[in-house]
């Protein structure tokens, strides 16, 4: 389940401060890549629940599921494993796991919204 309290505070950048060594420039690079890479994959989650493609969806869960870890956003990470695991079982749940994707697909919008203010932080 994702916090929607976390969607108020400021990102919790400190795995990747602590993987590129606390170097500003590079978290921004990573910032600007996710803004860049997660639409595609949210796009790709998207059509694979469109197609009730359930290994797909368990793929692009899988994939997107990392990024939401570098950024200190855990709840989203774990939201991300239950629609991989629920995805991948024989009775998929669909109703379940079209709601888990919408949700993350809603939410993607207000995380741009903190990255953005975190790129702003960062660039002072």
């Amino acid at each position: 389940m994702i916090d929607y309290s976390k969607n108020n505070e400021p990102l919790d950048l400190s795995y990747l401060r602590e993987m590129t060594g606390d170097s500003t420039e590079f978290i921004i690079e990573m910032i600007d890549v996710f803004k860049e890479q997660t639409p595609l994959y949210i796009t790709e989650l998207q059509q694979a629940l469109n197609a009730k493609d359930w290994a797909r969806v368990s793929s692009c869960a899988h994939k997107i599921k990392p990024t939401f870890a570098y950024l200190g956003r855990e709840d989203a990470k774990d939201h991300m494993q239950m629609i991989e695991q629920g995805a991948r079982e024989t009775n998929v749940d669909e109703a379940a796991v079209t709601s888990a994707c919408e949700e993350v697909i809603s939410f993607t919008e207000i995380l741009y919204g903190q990255l953005d203010k975190a790129k702003v932080e960062l660039s002072k």
